[in-house]
């Protein structure tokens, strides 16, 4: 019970996350969108899997130190149940990674060719949520069938330690990629440079400083200070990025370069 509690909330702070983003797409109170509502969402369901996995580990330890009589045609029959829908819960959220919010917090840009994907880490949350559910209710009628079957009553909890185990080690993954998004962590360096590239290969252009960073699934934001001795209007400058980067708020400051 307190298992299915833990999914069902996490799975309604995606759904509200998603919501919300919608509702204030255009609001000007948020300086580069709503795309960060869906970091947000997925780093809450990330520390709602960290829970899950403490709550299972802690259980499971508790079984083996003191066994309990399991109820094995029961437990196998809900297993089985849970297992089937959560398998079809991740088929129709694993198809919807590749089409879901297309314009969710970029209606007013036009869609670009992809070159560093950004993933909907709220999407991805409660991916990892079913697929939670799905392990834990393969691994439960592994363990069962071993206990009713050989005697083997132990693989129960042990099972339960490792579905923790993989349970943790994905919600790490997901905290630390959705921290990078809420942090503003820097684009990879190798997106970073195709920037600079683009800018300095035009005339005597030089990129002094450079900050470029996610702002949402597949939407980036950049601040460049370009030095030239032929200075051009900020819009130029703009231009020159490509457009397959999917930088939509773009602010360029020009100096012109000081001779010695």
């Amino acid at each position: 019970g307190l298992h299915m509690a833990s999914h069902a909330a996490a799975l309604s702070i995606n759904a509200f996350a998603y919501i919300y983003a919608r509702r204030h797409a255009h609001d000007p109170q948020f300086s580069f969108g709503t795309g960060k509502v869906n970091a947000l969402g997925g780093y809450s369901g990330a520390v709602l899997l960290a829970v899950f996995a403490a709550m299972m580990a802690v259980e499971s330890v508790a079984r083996l130190i003191a066994p309990v009589a399991i109820a094995f045609n029961q437990a196998i029959f809900v297993a089985v149940i849970g297992l089937v829908v959560n398998g079809l819960s991740m088929v129709i959220l694993n198809h919807r990674d590749d089409h879901h919010h297309d314009r969710e917090y970029s209606d007013s840009h036009a869609r670009r060719p992809h070159l560093h994907r950004h993933p909907d880490h709220n999407l991805h949350s409660a991916y990892l949520h079913v697929l939670a559910d799905a392990l834990t209710s393969f691994l439960a009628i592994f363990a069962l069938l071993a206990g009713k079957l050989l005697g083997l009553n132990w693989m129960d909890p042990m099972m339960g330690i490792v579905g923790a185990v993989l349970v943790a080690r994905w919600s790490i993954g997901l905290l630390r990629s959705t921290s990078h998004v809420l942090l503003d962590r820097q684009a990879p360096a190798y997106i970073r440079q195709k920037v600079v590239d683009a800018i300095e290969k035009n005339g005597d252009n030089r990129v002094v400083d450079l900050h470029l960073w996610a702002v949402g699934p597949d939407i980036q934001a950049a601040i460049v200070v370009v030095t030239t001795a032929a200075p051009r209007p900020p819009d130029y400058y703009k231009q020159l990025i490509p457009s397959n980067l999917n930088v939509v708020h773009v602010t360029i400051e020009v100096n012109p370069e000081q001779l010695s």
